[in-house]
């Protein structure tokens, strides 16, 4: 019996990269200029353009999908007799994962038939989006549904998510940073370093003066915390700073050189949130490496 990966949008994969492997992805929408949007395809979003607005002064506002977009999504897909694996946006930074266990919930008292789990990756964008590499992975290997959940479930605390920002009001705006952390920051010149902890929240662990420094500091914790760099996918993701990704690719070969970068620009919703300059890595480390 064969099952379907669904995701949403904040996973940040290409699209051609989606559609070749049969993943389901849900949209994310945002608001700009008083209009709703969505970005189902990763390929069409002019990046440079969008981050260039928020830049100027544009403020992006998101909302999470409702339960019911979940139902009929995901509905049509039960009916063709498919189980479904759902890998999701981190419950610590958004309420969509809540909507959809319920959505699940419901849909496991119309199909009691039917095998569906959910994984709460406890991250967004790539630190998302390598768990849905791996859940394509398992499923080509012939693995069961249960079996992909329970492996995708041990890897995402495995997985180490670290970014820094170019300005820290669009956090503070979103309710992920503190106000006067984001105040201080905007003055000094201070980057924040931050990562997704256990519980898959955003937290400030660590600040450098100045933009080269921060990225270089993404590199260190990469080369303390990396294991095994040589069997897996590290993830870049950056919003609109593609030199910058470039620069940081170049200090992750030095010496723990994985055995493939991914690089990817931020998709808008995810990117609302941290901003225009963001930068992002991902990658595994031990199995208690989020709390590091």
């Amino acid at each position: 019996m064969g099952f379907t990966i669904v995701t949403d949008t904040s996973s940040n994969l290409p699209t051609p990269l989606l559609k070749e492997n049969d993943v389901s992805v849900i949209a994310f929408s945002y608001n700009l200029n008083g209009e709703e949007y969505i970005c189902p395809d990763t390929e069409a979003f002019d990046g440079t353009r969008y981050y260039g607005l928020m830049r100027g002064g544009v403020v992006v506002t998101t909302s999470q999908i409702n339960p019911q977009r979940y139902v009929d999504h995901v509905e049509p897909i039960l009916q063709s007799g498919e189980d479904i694996l759902f890998v999701n946006m981190s419950s610590g930074i958004s309420g969509s994962y809540n909507c959809a266990e319920f959505a699940a919930a419901q849909l496991r008292v119309r199909y009691p038939e039917r095998d569906i789990r959910l994984v709460d990756t406890l991250g967004a964008s790539l630190g998302e989006g390598i768990l849905v590499l791996k859940a394509i992975e398992c499923r080509k290997k012939g693995l069961s549904l249960s079996d992909t959940a329970e492996l995708l479930l041990a890897m995402r605390h495995r997985m180490y998510q670290v970014f820094i920002v170019d300005d820290l009001m669009h956090l503070k705006r979103s309710g992920r940073l503190s106000g006067t952390a984001a105040i201080v920051g905007t003055v000094l010149q201070i980057k924040p370093l931050l990562k997704g902890n256990e519980r898959g929240e955003i937290i400030n662990f660590g600040r450098v003066r100045g933009r080269r420094k921060a990225i270089e500091a993404l590199a260190q914790k990469y080369d303390e915390l990396v294991r095994g760099a040589e069997k897996q996918t590290v993830g870049i993701a950056h919003a609109d700073c593609a030199e910058d990704a470039e620069y940081l690719a170049k200090l992750l070969r030095r010496s723990h050189a994985p055995k493939e970068i991914m690089t990817v620009g931020y998709e808008p919703v995810t990117g609302a949130h941290v901003g225009p300059g963001t930068l992002a890595l991902f990658f595994e480390g031990d199995v208690d490496v989020r709390s590091k």
